[in-house]
């Protein structure tokens, strides 16, 4: 077994075809078959499902998928260890965030970057809070913030900041008295939420029976784009915290409502525990903590707040 074959292995995955991998690679598509061909015999297992669609893992390449792609990415970064010994902040540093803290954070803090640390060159991830994680604990990123209800002991972690959640409800809405709505009085609101995997919904479900209610579901959505759509038009009320609607205009809906009482997740900054970070890294680490620090004490957003 190769470096070749893992690299190829690895893109035919991720592209989803032996040809769309042949194009963006630029090697032949039968030299790519018979590499696939030589490592499945070398293993004695099928990796590849083929089928006129496509291909995808076997369970057995799903497990070879996983590993080469971590080998893959520390063979690479194998540069920026060596130049880590000798004390240069330089290199790739890959950094996953949930869309609703990437859109407002991802430009300030890469001009923020670059004048700290000109030569680390930045990769920005998109995802759940779960997926992020799923990705550092595989090796495959280097750091992500990630918002958790209960903290996993397959990472590293540093807690930073808590956000409380607010009913998020349509401009049509009729008035609520005050700034806050016990949380009783939300068992008869329809809802809009996650789904049941997600930590915001784990967070919130988890307050419900607390308070000895039930969520009176009007449907479920896998992104806050279409809650807060949901939102816009009536059909539902939703819970966000209110760093959640960053890139919507809250002129768009009633006064966010703080529910009490008070719940809240608690986002982290998160790294592999099976590996040394590269010097790149630990200062994008830094400088990242240091970054948001200033934009929650000093930007004063309601709803959260740094822990110390």
């Amino acid at each position: 077994m190769q470096y070749r074959h893992l690299y190829y292995f690895v893109k035919i995955v991720e592209a989803g075809s032996f040809s769309q991998a042949a194009r963006t690679i630029h090697v032949a598509q039968p030299a790519l078959s018979q590499q696939i061909g030589e490592l499945e015999a070398s293993l004695g297992v099928a990796l590849l499902h083929r089928s006129a669609r496509g291909i995808k893992p076997t369970a057995a390449g799903q497990r070879f998928y996983d590993e080469a792609s971590s080998i893959l990415r520390r063979y690479e970064n194998l540069p920026a260890l060596v130049h880590s010994k000798i004390g240069e902040i330089e290199g790739p540093v890959s950094l996953g965030m949930p869309a609703s803290l990437s859109t407002t954070l991802v430009g300030p803090f890469i001009e923020l970057c670059r004048a700290t640390h000109p030569k680390i060159t930045l990769r920005f991830v998109d995802g759940d809070s779960e997926f992020l994680r799923e990705e550092v604990e595989k090796s495959r990123l280097d750091l992500a913030l990630i918002f958790e209800d209960e903290f996993f002991p397959t990472v590293q972690r540093q807690p930073l900041f808590q956000q409380d959640h607010y009913l998020v409800r349509s401009k049509q809405s009729a008035p609520i008295a005050g700034s806050t709505i016990p949380i009783k009085e939300l068992a008869e609101i329809p809802l809009i939420l996650p789904g049941q995997s997600n930590a915001r919904r784990i967070v919130i479900d988890r307050a419900f029976a607390k308070a000895d209610i039930s969520v009176q579901l009007a449907a479920e959505a896998d992104n806050i784009s279409s809650e807060l759509s949901a939102v816009r038009s009536g059909a539902a009320s939703t819970i966000l915290n209110l760093g959640d609607m960053s890139g919507f205009s809250l002129a768009d809906f009633a006064e966010p409502v703080l529910i009490t009482p008070t719940f809240h997740l608690t986002c982290c900054l998160i790294w592999s525990n099976q590996f040394t970070l590269t010097l790149g890294a630990e200062g994008v680490k830094k400088l990242l903590i240091e970054f948001l620090k200033e934009q929650i004490e000093h930007a004063r957003k309601p709803g959260a707040v740094w822990l110390d």
